[in-house]
């Protein structure tokens, strides 16, 4: 999911020496990341076909996308306690695997409960990987080289969300949405051979413990941004989770026009990860106010003005903009709260945003079944303003400058 990241200090030991450049071997995360972003929300483009041909209604097939969301939050907690001191290098690789096997469970089934297994082993790998991959990166690199690696990292995010997710819905529509998936299956593998080649053994030294990780909670601020956090990600992913659904029925698109809007949307979120940088460098409340504000009225006036491919083009170019703002602001809010609790807050974040992402996918297909596909939409919004009603009412800039935070996220 999108820019979650995690500073465990765990995993904040020195750099193994390397005979080598250590930059590869952050490649091989950071493809690691494009590859996990992608595998999480290829479902998105591909939910009318996967209904049509397993037989469920498309709020009911919306749970490809809830159910790695879920068990992605607990794995965020079961994986950084239970892997004890193993060396994170076959850690990574593990988790790798988990996203291999998922996506040729799913290229395979013909039973939608099957389909539901295939993406809870996605869950695991897609929870882990942003509990560790992150920190571990910046092991990897020099003292001073650090928020360099963590780019590297956000690039395979930004690239996934970016091509990755509007490649898969091309290919689904020339050749299937199995296809895809088995394509996502033979990326995963280049991954995990990659990773075997390039990644250095990483020993820990130290472990965290379940007693650790309610550190944050115990500080209002990090409190008021997780539930700011669980707002405004379940009004994202109640509304993107079914975009596809609403720009096909109701702006009346045809599918490659749609895999074109989603990779202009990915295209956005670049730059509002650009503008969002900007904003949170004066203030953070600022920024957060505007990430709810813009994303929830560009969402919820899509059934209004977006039901044709001009006013649909310009309110999803706006949503993308807020959605590249989004991980980033609630981010340093929460770590700006509780720097004292770097160590387990990003776990604690991690888990709070896919159960948020998962909830949003479930609320917004409950929406959708009942409703019709345009009350998703204006649900997303409703949460999204909602976000920036709580900020503007009981949010407070704190002291410290939200750009030593942003430089390491």
């Amino acid at each position: 999911m999108q820019n979650q990241t995690n500073t465990l200090a765990t995993e904040a030991e020195p750099s193994p020496s390397h005979h080598h450049s250590p930059w590869p071997a952050v490649i091989s995360i950071a493809i690691g990341a494009f590859a996990l972003v992608t595998t999480e929300f290829l479902p998105v483009g591909l939910l009318p076909a996967i209904a049509a041909e397993l037989g469920v209604t498309e709020g009911v097939a919306g749970m490809m996308v809830t159910v790695p969301g879920l068990v992605a939050a607990l794995a965020a907690i079961l994986v950084t306690v239970g892997i004890g001191k193993t060396d994170r290098r076959f850690v990574l690789w593990s988790l790798t695997a988990t996203m291999l096997v998922s996506n040729l469970i799913v290229a395979l089934s013909h039973s939608f409960p099957l389909v539901l297994f295939g993406r809870a082993l996605l869950g695991i790998g897609v929870g882990g990987f942003w509990a560790l991959g992150p920190a571990l990166s910046t092991r990897l690199v020099p003292p001073g080289s650090e928020p360099r690696a963590l780019s590297m990292i956000f690039a395979g995010v930004s690239i996934g969300t970016v091509a990755g997710v509007p490649a898969g819905a091309l290919l689904g529509e020339l050749f299937g949405w199995r296809i895809a998936f088995h394509a996502g299956g033979v990326v995963a593998l280049l991954v995990l051979l990659t990773q075997m080649r390039l990644l250095p053994s990483l020993p820990a030294k130290s472990s965290v413990t379940f007693r650790q990780l309610p550190e944050m909670l115990r500080v209002p601020k990090a409190r008021l941004g997780i539930f700011i956090t669980m707002l405004v990600f379940i009004g994202q992913f109640a509304a993107y989770t079914y975009i596809t659904p609403f720009l096909s029925q109701v702006a009346h698109l045809e599918a490659r026009t749609i895999s074109i809007l989603l990779l202009v949307y990915g295209a956005a979120g670049l730059a509002g990860n650009v503008i969002g940088g900007k904003i949170l460098a004066r203030s953070v409340r600022t920024g957060l106010i505007t990430t709810g504000v813009v994303m929830g009225l560009s969402t919820a006036l899509l059934p209004l003005l977006g039901t044709g491919l001009i006013g649909a083009t310009l309110l999803v170019i706006v949503w993308g903009i807020a959605f590249g703002m989004m991980p980033m602001s609630v981010q340093t809010w929460i770590f700006q709260a509780a720097p004292h609790a770097m160590e387990s807050g990003g776990a604690v974040f991690v888990t709070t945003a896919q159960i948020a992402l998962a909830s949003g996918a479930l609320v917004g297909g409950v929406a959708v079944d009942h409703l019709g596909v345009s009350s998703a939409m204006v649900v997303g919004g409703v949460l999204a303003l909602a976000m920036a009603a709580v900020t503007m009412r009981w949010a407070q800039d704190g002291e410290q400058p939200a750009t030593k935070l942003h430089a390491v996220h």
